[in-house]
């Protein structure tokens, strides 16, 4: 509970520190689509902190069990900031991105994308942190709704309890893991507050 606190300790000095450098036309509110196909509801906030660099905070949550017979869900909440350069322009063109993020979860009879098959077959509860790169490229499609395609990779470390089905929860002992590869998908819809 410490790190949830520590999390949004700095996200709060982040704002403050943010909000005196920026204007309305500097700020974006956006969600990504790509969550939502996983009935996730999410929203990020991006405030430009220079010419070509932006600052973003994306957060989502995921209460609900898809299957309550077969247990299964997808139930995480998680928090995203990223620090991003523009090759052209704040909020226009190609971008690369540092980012980092933490999510607890709590999962079963769902497949894990980049795991083993037998993911569907067990139940986890933990939390993950991690760190990597992005690349995206963002269009201008209207007077102040941009689109965004986004890819990430990096490093993420989880720590998780396992159980031995979806249902029954026989414990099965704690588990962590390392993983290499991607880590970040989106396509985004982006209002900018004017």
């Amino acid at each position: 509970m410490r790190k949830v606190f520590l999390a949004m300790f700095m996200a709060f000095c982040s704002w403050c520190w943010i909000g005196e450098k920026v204007q309305a036309q500097d700020i974006a509110v956006k969600t990504n689509a790509l969550y939502w196909l996983t009935t996730t509801p999410n929203l990020g906030v991006e405030f430009a902190v220079g010419d070509q660099t932006t600052f973003s905070l994306e957060g989502g949550y995921n209460p609900w069990t898809l299957n309550k017979e077969e247990n299964r869900k997808l139930k995480h909440w998680m928090v995203l900031p990223e620090f991003r350069y523009w090759l052209c322009e704040a909020f226009n063109g190609h971008f690369f991105g540092v980012n980092s993020g933490y999510t607890f979860f709590n999962i079963s009879g769902m497949p894990i994308p980049f795991h083993s098959r037998e993911t569907r077959d067990y139940r986890y509860q933990g939390w993950a942190t991690g760190v990597g790169l992005t690349y995206g490229y963002s269009w201008i499609i209207g007077k102040r709704l941009n689109l965004e395609l986004t890819l990430g990779v990096g490093y993420v470390y989880s720590q998780y309890d396992k159980y031995e089905c979806r249902t029954c929860g026989d414990h099965l002992g704690p588990e962590n893991n390392h993983y290499f590869g991607p880590t970040k998908a989106g396509i985004s819809l982006i209002y900018m507050l004017k």
